[in-house]
């Protein structure tokens, strides 16, 4: 019997699924988790040192919930963040403004004539990550560098030859190979609505040439309602952000580089100007209410 050939082998390589896990130093903790129990540890010894003498059995009492809490706290974590980071990102957002106001410099304190019946906290002027964005959609990000974004199609890998898959994945290997500087891909889904492309064809059906086309249009029309109103269709945005600090001229580049790259890819890659890069920022920073988080 023949043998396979090489190009319709499969190749698998593992990856493991804890590759942004921090290092472990002792007992299979961190060391922020060893910072945290040392913390408590000492707290609870100095409160010893200094009180438990005295009720020994009364601070025992109250220890058990302080030292359960910090213990939590240390080795605890939801949505793959430590609870200590929760704690932390909480107390900021209750110490933060509520109320912020896009302006361009400080906002000024208000005059000493007004007088309120209760405490207000004043408004803060509102900081965007980005600053501008240039005509050739160069993001300028305040102490960060500078950002391009290049929108990229999906491709159908189950669909393709071994072969193909093995091309696929050496040009996408290759991009990744060749970045010098930092990279994001972000994947959105969000629904799809057919009603403009349906009005749009109903529009044109009375201009065909042949009564028969114009019952097809009419007939594909009411499939299009059928589908959209019987079934949730889905759409998957594929944006590329490219990030650097050298200056606007090499994040463009870097961007125009990842593009070819892509395109090699049999994917559809584009550069974003300045309007497509702000609708995207936009819809990012205010997604709509259909929009659907794609699955981890």
């Amino acid at each position: 019997m023949a043998g396979r050939s090489s190009d319709q082998e499969y190749f698998t390589a593992p990856v493991p699924a804890d590759v942004d896990r921090p290092d472990t130093m002792l007992f299979g903790l961190t060391g922020r988790q060893l910072l945290i129990l040392a913390g408590a540890a000492l707290a609870l010894w100095l409160g010893w040192t200094t009180l438990g003498h005295r009720a020994p059995l009364a601070y025992l009492i109250a220890v058990v919930p302080v030292a359960g809490t910090a213990f939590v706290v240390a080795v605890g974590r939801r949505d793959g963040r430590g609870l200590d980071v929760w704690l932390r990102q909480a107390v900021r957002f209750w110490r933060s403004p509520k109320q912020l106001i896009a302006t361009t410099g400080d906002l000024k304190p208000p005059p000493r004539w007004v007088v309120t019946t209760s405490p207000v906290r004043a408004p803060a002027p509102l900081r965007l990550p980005a600053r501008a964005i240039s005509a050739h959609g160069v993001i300028t990000l305040p102490g960060h560098g500078n950002a391009v974004l290049v929108a990229a199609s999906t491709v159908n890998f189950a669909l393709r030859s071994p072969g193909e898959q093995t091309g696929l994945i050496g040009g996408f290997a290759r991009w990744l190979n060749s970045l010098d500087g930092p990279a994001q891909v972000l994947v959105r889904t969000r629904r799809v609505d057919l009603t403009q492309l349906a009005d749009r064809i109903a529009e044109q059906a009375p201009s065909l040439p042949h009564p028969a086309l114009e019952q097809a249009a009419r007939a594909h029309v009411a499939f299009l309602d059928q589908i959209g109103t019987e079934r949730e269709l889905l759409d998957r945005q594929v944006t590329v952000a490219i990030r650097d600090t050298r200056g606007p001229h090499r994040a463009a580049q870097r961007a125009a580089d990842t593009a070819r790259a892509l395109t090699a890819c049999e994917t559809n890659a584009l550069v974003l100007d300045a309007t497509a890069a702000a609708a995207v920022l936009g819809e990012c920073m205010s997604p709509p209410a259909t929009e659907q988080e794609p699955p981890q």
